[in-house]
């Protein structure tokens, strides 16, 4: 079985997109869930371009990382500067990564118009920057930018450059697509002339999907013997976007036969989709196939009934090879599985036949329906669980809270306050605190009126919170869902709430981080 390297670029690449802005926590959020899903390679970002990828850098080292290899990403040299004293370079060694990835221009267009260069001293940049990033990383990924595009204007020059980056010691040599209008066709055509032509080094693919061929793009790379497929989660990115990894891994596994991540974690793959587009905040399109929510559904009439008869007569895998579930109109079949395999990871038992998992499934379906998702708040998950199977301790109730926000002409800004009076058995605790916003308010008002009973609550921090509006067709009326992670001196977790009142919809989430601490330090 052949082997083909994923190498992820959510966090460079995939962040470009109109509308994703990410924070350092989300960043390390997200490559941790790469990790442990067997992606091999994790580009952070590019060090020196903002304050944001330079702090992700610094801290992506305290990761206890499995799979994956940090790569930081950069470019060659700049024309008028030599590669020892290009700052930008510099960075890329500061980083620190076992992998530093470069583009360099492959199209002569580019290297006169852009770079205002000779062709010749751009091969010499290329070939000074690789030859010098050898000695400071595992290594080094060079990707040719806009090489098809520079191969069909001027071949002789685009496969130059990429021969230099091979001669000057690239461990992987990368084929761009950087304004992705090149098909199919194309991509095998000029891979099988370059490989005749001698450049025998490990070739990759870096595909765009300005054309809605990115996917294919990379699968005939990788079918004329690219070893490295580049791609974001859900297909995230610049423009039109990226080579969607959500698509290439099990077209490549499950298709075609080649080893990527895990088969185990393939299993995995729809959590992963709606996991990262939880975080980044862009939500997952439903036709999105494999692990869109329609990529299995089926309506009344002859595709339902057939698939009831054999689900192989109307879908071209089983939905649960990707994690996803078969959805049919009047019934939906599947689940159980799912639930069962979460519960084991939660340490938690139940056998399949236990009948309050039928009704445990249908709660789950019922809240995903009222606006709730689990993916990216697997605390929330966890606690439903246990709190169904009577597993949960009931550590304190609400008896009321209130949130009250004021400005007068002197004020600055706005000033939150939040008053808190719960039930610990038969005590009653009534606490107000001030925030800087009124969820940071009732975090604060609620941990006061908990810490003198439960004094480990004292470690939680709300480091996210992040706010998504369910119904948007019904404006101001809308459902409204509030993810917060939070975090102690051990962990990270996410929790969810969900209610046309985002104070409520943050109390529910702010409540369950609470309790979920609880249960994780065994009180």
């Amino acid at each position: 079985m052949e082997k083909v390297f994923i190498y992820d670029t959510t966090l460079r690449d995939g962040t470009q997109a109109e509308g994703v802005s990410v924070s350092v926590e989300d960043k390390l959020r997200i490559t941790e869930k790469l990790d442990d899903f067997g992606i091999h390679y994790i580009e952070g970002g590019w060090p020196g371009s903002n304050p944001k990828d330079d702090e992700y850098f610094r801290q992506v080292k305290n990761l206890k990382l499995k799979n994956s290899k940090i790569a930081a990403f950069g470019s060659t040299r700049r024309a008028y500067l030599k590669v020892e004293d290009d700052p930008l370079v510099q960075k890329l060694i500061k980083a620190e990564t076992p992998v530093i990835t470069i583009f360099g221009k492959a199209w002569d267009l580019h290297v006169v118009e852009a770079l205002k260069t000779s062709l010749e001293n751009n091969l010499e940049m290329v070939y000074d920057t690789v030859k010098y990033l050898k000695k400071y990383a595992d290594e080094v990924v060079f990707i040719g930018e806009h090489f098809f595009d520079g191969y069909r204007s001027n071949p002789d020059y685009a496969y130059a450059v990429m021969k230099t980056a091979q001669e000057g010691g690239a461990d992987y040599l990368v084929l761009a697509d950087t304004n992705g209008g090149t098909l199919p066709n194309w991509i095998e055509k000029i891979i099988r002339e370059i490989r005749e032509r001698g450049l025998d080094g490990n070739l990759g693919i870096h595909a765009h999907n300005d054309s809605d061929t990115a996917v294919w793009n990379s699968i005939v790379a990788v079918l004329n013997g690219a070893v490295m497929v580049h791609g974001t989660v859900n297909g995230f990115g610049e423009r039109c976007g990226n080579a969607n990894l959500c698509s290439i891994i099990p077209n490549l596994s499950l298709k075609l036969g080649y080893e990527t991540v895990p088969k185990e974690s393939i299993r995995r793959l729809k959590e992963l989709s709606n996991f990262v587009a939880d975080i980044v905040n862009l939500p997952v399109p439903k036709n999105m196939p494999y692990v869109g929510d329609s990529a299995f559904a089926h309506k009344g009439g002859v595709h339902a009934s057939a698939v009831l008869k054999n689900p192989k007569l109307y879908e071209h895998i089983n939905p649960e090879e990707v994690g996803n579930r078969r959805k049919i109109l009047v019934s939906d079949l599947s689940g159980k599985s799912n639930i069962i395999y979460k519960a084991k990871e939660f340490g938690i038992e139940i056998d399949e036949k236990d009948p309050r998992l039928a009704e445990l499934v249908q709660e789950i379906k019922r809240l995903e329906n009222y606006g709730y998702h689990f993916e990216a708040a697997e605390a929330s998950l966890e606690l439903l669980i246990r709190k169904h199977l009577g597993l949960l301790k009931n550590y304190f109730d609400l008896d009321a809270y209130r949130v009250l926000i004021a400005r007068r002409y002197t004020d600055r800004e706005p000033v939150s306050e939040a008053t808190v009076r719960i039930k610990i058995r038969e005590d009653y605790q009534h606490t107000a605190s001030l925030g800087y916003g009124p969820v940071n308010a009732l975090d604060r008002a609620l941990k006061k009126a908990l810490v003198d009973k439960y004094p480990s609550l004292a470690e939680v921090e709300l480091i996210d919170y992040k706010v998504r509006i369910v119904n948007e067709s019904a404006g101001t009326a809308a459902k409204i869902r509030v993810l917060i992670e939070s975090r102690d001196r051990e962990r990270r977790w996410g929790t969810v709430g969900v209610s046309d009142n985002v104070i409520e919809a943050s109390w529910q989430a702010v409540v369950d981080s609470f309790i979920y601490k609880l249960v994780k330090d065994g009180v």
